[in-house]
């Protein structure tokens, strides 16, 4: 009992691992820190609702399988979250448990039956991309006579020359530019990870007129918003499909597809696959820690799998078709 008694809390543990495992030991980055956090606010809002308790109240052992299956589902019913969305809060919570299980023994009977829960399988879809005649088309649509059509135009010309995720496309900074010789821009990757891509010739040209135009200190974002600061994700999706509308003119088989800063992205790696550039230097250049990843792009592309099939030899097998002869076999065979 005098053990019991000694244990932290739910609430002290919660702060001990963003402050001590997260921060300190670990030394996360802000986002994975943001996503932990955005992932607990949730998840605290809907226990308070289903167990009728302030956050400050709730005890590890009410975190068991029930209410973390309830608080999935909520997840994929009522806020629409796809299974990947889903699992990567569970992920977070899965975590937190296993540092809440070293330091709360007494709760680890409850620990063991969530930790016990599998991820959700999902169907993993071939990736859509933009044709190249279609990201012309985008890279064309901002107006240049206005000063955010300047900026839109080098900004979808540097997404679609780095390949970037938007959260790296935001964090660009005029320091992070590189402009000569060998032009080259850093990009700040997931888990702090940063990598260094080169630029074309064309959207170093856009760069260097861009920054001729928009002088500013090393540490000013690449691409600011109106008031100077970095834009946000949704700035700059909703900058993405203000270009995918004008672009729709020239190729009306856009206004069926969902455009967002990663199909972009998607066009990159297959366009460069499309070229005859190694998967593994793709890899690099996405940032990916595995070519399992860049693999997925190999899959999507039907015109490599063409080439392929036209120098394999069809095997000339004569085509009859199977007649069963039991009246059970025949009932099957007719499903």
């Amino acid at each position: 009992m005098s053990a019991k008694l000694t244990e932290p809390n739910f609430a002290t543990l919660l702060q001990r691992f963003f402050t001590e495992r997260l921060i300190h030991q670990k030394n996360a980055s802000p986002r994975t820190v943001s996503s932990y956090r955005d992932t607990f606010r949730l998840f605290l809002q809907f226990a308070q609702r289903r167990l009728r308790k302030p956050p400050t109240k709730i005890e590890l052992t009410d975190i068991d399988t029930s209410l973390v299956s309830a608080f999935l589902d909520h997840l994929e019913v009522d806020r629409h979250n796809t299974i990947r969305s889903r699992n990567a809060r569970f992920a977070a919570l899965r975590s937190f448990l296993q540092y809440a299980g070293l330091m709360a023994p007494t709760a680890l009977g409850t620990i063991r039956g969530v930790m016990a829960m599998p991820m959700k399988r999902f169907e993993r879809r071939l990736v859509g991309y933009l044709s190249r005649e279609e990201i012309k088309a985008l890279l064309n649509a901002p107006d240049p006579a206005t000063w955010f059509g300047q900026r839109d135009r080098v900004m979808l010309a540097t997404l679609y020359n780095t390949g970037a995720r938007v959260s790296e496309l935001i964090s660009m900074t005029v320091g992070d530019v590189v402009l000569d010789r060998s032009s080259s821009i850093r990009i700040h990757g997931k888990g702090r990870k940063e990598r260094t891509v080169p630029l074309w010739r064309t959207t170093t040209n856009q760069i260097r007129l861009w920054l001729r135009q928009n002088q500013g200190a090393r540490d000013r974002p690449l691409f600011p918003n109106r008031t100077g600061g970095p834009m946000t994700r949704t700035g700059v999706t909703d900058r993405l499909k203000l270009a995918a509308v004008t672009a729709a003119t020239r190729c009306p088989q856009m206004k069926q597809r969902h455009i967002s800063p990663h199909i972009v992205r998607h066009a990159t790696a297959m366009n460069m696959l499309q070229s005859g550039v190694d998967i593994t230097v793709i890899a690099l250049w996405l940032g990916h820690e595995s070519t399992a990843t860049t693999h997925m792009y190999v899959e999507a592309d039907l015109a490599m799998k063409e080439r392929a099939l036209k120098t394999l030899q069809a095997p000339s097998v004569k085509a009859s078709r199977f007649r069963p002869e039991d009246r059970l076999l025949a009932f099957l065979e007719g499903l």
